[in-house]
């Protein structure tokens, strides 16, 4: 399954953007308004839990400075990345995320929804930093 968010811009660098998303304690200032529980492991990885959520821990994957950051799942019970693509754009930069996984037919079902609300979320609260 792959989902996309749409396009946002940024008043951020491209190099500011890039930065903001490789340091893991950034990511709670972007999440949902449903976050319950955010925790810092380490410097490549953080655990999250939405309201009606089971908790997903997020690594630090790969890094292409200043393009792209890849985020994977610790976990191998749902195999998935959440990819940041970042380009440069007039007056800061253009960000999209791309979710892809690895899921039977019916839990795809079940979470594309709220996944493709989640990428949506995160996009849109970039686009105020």
């Amino acid at each position: 399954m792959t989902l996309e968010s749409p396009k946002t811009h940024t008043q951020k660098s491209q190099e500011e953007l890039f930065n903001f998303l490789s340091n893991v304690d950034n990511y709670k200032s972007i999440m949902p308004e449903s976050l319950e529980n955010f925790k810092k492991i380490d410097d490549e990885s953080f655990l999250f839990q939405l309201k009606g959520m089971p908790e997903i821990m997020l690594v630090i994957k790969e890094t292409t400075p200043h393009n792209q950051v890849v985020l994977g799942a610790k976990s191998d019970k749902l195999p998935f990345t959440l990819i940041a693509d970042i380009e440069e754009a007039q007056e800061g930069s253009d960000v999209q995320l791309q979710f892809n996984g690895e899921f039977n037919a019916m839990m795809g079902m079940m979470i594309k929804g709220p996944i493709k609300k989640f990428i949506a979320t995160l996009s849109e609260n970039m686009g105020k930093l």
